[in-house]
């Protein structure tokens, strides 16, 4: 990639101060430093001590807060955090300027290292389950069980409304699409993202969308958001390409955990004829579709998502009471209200150095 692609960006010590991100009620906000990237950890107490940690995994221009309505209802079954991934949200930019699948991922497995929490219940939406999926493949250990709330995995036939989002990988069209929209206000910014992002867009309240504002127009402040943009675009793009062992599909298959798959009907960035797809590739999962959503599901639909996770979770805590292991080749959960899949996982591992990208 030429040096010329993109606006070069100052180091994260010397980028300007903007306003302070905003923390829900009952969330607490906390940086945490580790090598080569500072990430941004979002949390909220849990109902007691001693459950299960989560974490969650913001999609492509989203951010921890992506996360905040689906919390409150989990917060009596696990110990909830979410994180920004590296120049979203309120981290800063990675030391080196990698936004691949692979290095968003790396930073995840830094972060779980580091934490001291153990295995969680990882979940992930649109890029972020595509960083989920990678996690759960090379780093099993980490995770315990795995929700997926439509993750961009590829897609031979991409749907018309998202390739706008597919061509800010494209060398020079971010620089172009910011002098074109120059004029936009943040306002106009977030109707468009509502419409494209939402089954329906009157599902947002007056509060949430002046709150979406007031984070658009920080993040337009920050001379790395459109370099963030563009360069995660591009990893997820080069991650579709990617064959073998290291293709996003491939290692799908190679999950352990039990995997809940969450797609929207109405969904205009993730194909919903991939649901079936993906309910063959991870090989113990269960698919729940909710036709009058859209790509965020979790925040359309925090309850019925909740819901959904509950569900696994009571199974997958049966299967270990019960002894069941989860051994290659072995078959899914049993079958839910919302209907279940599953298939034969293809033989091979993978290990963490696998994460190139």
């Amino acid at each position: 990639m030429s040096s010329t692609d993109l606006p070069s960006v100052p180091p994260a010590t010397v980028l300007p101060r903007v306003a302070a991100v905003r923390v829900a009620e009952g969330e607490r906000l906390r940086s945490v430093e580790l090598p080569g990237v500072t990430l941004s950890v979002r949390s909220r107490p849990p109902a007691r001590e001693g459950l299960p940690a989560a974490l969650h995994i913001h999609g492509l221009g989203g951010s921890s807060q992506n996360w905040s309505a689906l919390m409150p209802h989990l917060d009596d079954v696990v110990d909830s955090e979410a994180v920004d991934l590296p120049g979203f949200g309120d981290s800063p930019p990675p030391d080196d300027g990698n936004y691949s699948i692979s290095a968003h991922a790396r930073a995840v497995i830094r972060y779980l290292d580091s934490s001291g929490r153990g295995s969680v219940h990882l979940f992930g939406n649109s890029l972020g389950g595509a960083v989920a999926t990678r996690v759960a493949a090379v780093r099993p250990d980490l995770v315990r069980t795995l929700t997926l709330v439509s993750p961009a995995l590829p897609e031979l036939r991409v749907q018309r409304t998202a390739v706008p989002t597919g061509l800010l990988a494209v060398p020079g069209v971010a620089r172009l699409f910011t002098r074109i929209t120059q004029e936009w206000s943040a306002e106009q910014r977030v109707r468009g993202v509502v419409a494209l992002c939402y089954g329906d867009p009157a599902q947002v309240s007056p509060e949430a969308f002046g709150n979406a504002v007031q984070e658009m127009e920080r993040r337009l402040r920050l001379p790395y958001f459109w370099d963030a943009m563009a360069r995660s675009a591009r990893g997820l793009v080069n991650a579709y390409t990617l064959g073998g062992q290291h293709g996003l599909w491939r290692q799908a298959e190679r999950v352990l955990a039990p995997t809940l798959l969450l797609y929207g009907g109405r969904d205009q960035l993730v194909g919903f004829r991939m649901a079936g797809r993906a309910a063959r590739a991870f090989r113990d999962s269960r698919l729940v579709t909710l036709p009058d959503a859209g790509h965020v599901a979790m925040m359309e639909y925090p309850e019925v998502v909740a819901a959904a996770f509950r569900e696994l979770l009571a199974d997958a805590t049966d299967s270990a009471v019960k002894g069941d292991t989860l051994e290659p080749g072995a078959k899914g959960a049993s079958g839910s209200a919302a209907g279940t899949a599953a298939d034969e996982a293809a033989d091979g591992g993978a290990t963490a150095e696998n994460l190139r990208g």
